[in-house]
């Protein structure tokens, strides 16, 4: 397909670019031939308004890509309601309406697969958000993250912004959160397997019964598919990505434990909650528009296994 709009000698500015994503987006970003605009929490506050208006102002980004967000596992999520529902609206309110303010030619906003119902039909297909209940432990995120996408929509129809959104299923890779209080399923568990290993600890207690399918994608992927959407995509309809294939949480510890070298057991923690039973993305739509991700899991899980071990060393 043919691109409709070009990233050459634009002044692209990546909100978060040192999360996991921000980073990501950036390392691509580098292949484009275009100016790269960051700031620091110290620069910019994103929770407040008139710091974004002043900073939009000096700066004046062409292009908006907002990876910033307040992220975190399901006890996190459940421990501090309040700061990820607030913290989430700022920032996505802020940055949506003074690009809109400013003129910004477009704009990429990015969700989570947790927008869409805890029982939702799987494959999870765009038109599933909002059939039914969020997920109880992760809701004051997810509902943050569908005002987002809303936000981009009700501002395209009034404004005619080409503002559009992405909604990531769950990532792993460089740059990963590997605090056991706040981190996600997959990097928990590389620290938990690799720390057991290199302890020599006989085994690794895993939250819940391992029995949730989930689907992981490695964030160079998305950061790939990201720019895609950029030159590619100016729709109203926001765009799973993922990759397509997903695993129990059992399947990947024992994965991580081969890749690893650990020889232990898994244990499962019944006492702690599953989450969501099954999280499949149908990634259909950018499927067909001719992107496909390229970082297969045993691949991407090896690189990332010996990025945490390098880490600790």
């Amino acid at each position: 397909m043919g691109e409709i709009f070009s990233l050459e000698g634009m002044r692209v500015y990546v909100a978060g670019h040192n999360g996991m994503v921000g980073a990501a987006v950036m390392r691509r970003l580098e292949r484009e031939n275009c100016q790269i605009l960051v700031a620091s929490h110290g620069e910019l506050d994103l929770t407040r308004q008139s710091d974004v208006e002043g900073w939009f102002s000096r700066y004046k980004p062409d292009v908006v890509i907002v990876a910033a967000a307040k992220v975190g596992g399901i006890l996190a999520n459940d421990s501090y309601p309040a700061e990820f529902l607030y913290k989430n609206l700022m920032i996505e309110s802020n940055v949506i309406h003074t690009s809109y303010v400013s003129n910004v030619k477009k704009l990429l906003f990015l969700g989570s697969s947790c927008i869409y119902p805890k029982m939702a039909s799987q494959p999870m297909n765009e038109d599933e958000l909002l059939t039914g209940s969020l997920e109880p432990t992760n809701q004051w995120y997810a509902i943050a993250k569908i005002a987002g996408i809303k936000m981009c929509q009700a501002y395209r129809r009034q404004y005619g912004t080409d503002f559009v959104s992405a909604m990531p299923t769950n990532l792993y890779g460089t740059g990963d959160n590997y605090d056991l209080e706040s981190s996600h399923v997959l990097p928990a568990l590389i620290r938990k397997v690799v720390d057991a290993r290199d302890a020599n600890h006989d085994q690794v207690v895993v939250w819940g019964s391992g029995k949730p399918l989930r689907e992981f994608m490695h964030v160079d992927d998305l950061a790939d598919a990201l720019v895609f959407l950029l030159c590619n995509y100016s729709e109203e309809q926001h765009v799973n990505v993922g990759s397509g294939q997903e695993l129990s949480i059992r399947d990947l510890a024992f994965m991580i434990s081969r890749i690893a070298g650990y020889d232990g057991k898994i244990v499962h923690d019944r006492t702690k909650p599953d989450g969501t039973p099954r999280k499949l993305m149908d990634s259909e739509r950018i499927f067909s528009m001719g992107w496909q991700p390229g970082i297969g899991l045993e691949d991407g899980l090896s690189r990332t296994i010996e990025e945490y071990s390098n880490i600790i060393d």
